[in-house]
């Protein structure tokens, strides 16, 4: 079940809050849906390389309220803060509405979102990049970062491969059943000349052990104690080399000296 469950929705209401909060009857719910999926679509074409991680639209009676949360703000405000006017005005035209808000929020750690890191490959890979240095830098950035376990799976024809297949490579734990853990999940696409490379990308962040506000829009801190859980992660291989018998191959070379002493 947990391969087959998307993390974000299983955890919707209990430690993920909803990317669209507004309220719709029966006669205006589909267009109010529709139309979020247009203003997402049209924001991810428009701004391609802003380091998009999500997009958190807010309705009232009359208003609506974006907030686009990026790891490159600079791209999106422009000089003077002339392109986020024109990408409002662009909104307007698209929504019909007259009052439309943006607002920028800064993602301070972008190793840490899933999106984020699956579009890094992305990119990566699209410019001829090998697939598997590209993801092992990122395991390696998101694990610096403070992230409890990384996985990612690319499928395609990885490497312009006739043939495609699925590789997957993991580092720390991500355990997909457990709902307090916070786990950020992505699926990206990488579009190559010989095909397309789907990514996906799933990060924990440690677990949520305290009520947490639901507000898309409020970034929550990682879980206290990663650290030794990591630290405990590292002494293992020590203790199973001992359990191995380090001081059996240690008594082996003795013998050998016995036996050469023996000889001699």
């Amino acid at each position: 079940m947990g391969q087959k469950t998307n993390p974000i929705g299983a955890r919707l209401g209990i430690i993920r809050g909803w990317e669209s909060n507004w309220y719709g009857n029966r006669k205006d719910f589909s267009s109010k849906l529709i139309e979020d999926n247009r203003i997402r679509t049209y924001l991810n074409a428009r701004i391609n390389k802003g380091g998009i991680s999500k997009i958190v639209i807010e309705r009232t009676l009359n208003k609506l309220i974006v907030t686009i949360h990026t790891s490159k703000p600079g791209i999106i405000i422009g000089k003077g803060g002339g392109e986020v006017d024109r990408i409002k005005e662009e909104l307007k035209k698209l929504t019909g509405k007259d009052d439309v808000q943006i607002n920028i929020l800064e993602i301070r750690r972008p190793e840490l979102d899933a999106m984020i890191v699956g579009d890094t490959i992305a990119r990566q890979i699209e410019n001829r990049i090998n697939y598997k240095r590209a993801i092992k830098m990122a395991i390696a950035s998101s694990l610096r970062m403070g992230a409890e376990g990384i996985k990612i799976k690319v499928s395609g024809r990885l490497g312009g491969a006739e043939i495609a297949r699925t590789e997957e490579i993991k580092q720390g734990r991500t355990p997909l059943h457990t709902l307090r853990m916070d786990i950020d999940y992505a699926n990206v696409f990488a579009l190559t000349v010989y095909g397309k490379i789907g990514i996906k990308v799933w990060i924990c962040k440690g677990e949520v052990l305290g009520k947490r506000d639901l507000n898309p829009n409020l970034v929550g801190g990682k879980a206290e104690g990663g650290e030794a859980r990591g630290g405990r992660g590292e002494g293992r291989p020590d203790r199973r080399d001992d359990r191995r018998g380090g001081d059996r191959r240690d008594d082996r070379r003795g013998g050998g000296q016995r036996r050469d002493g023996g000889r001699r």
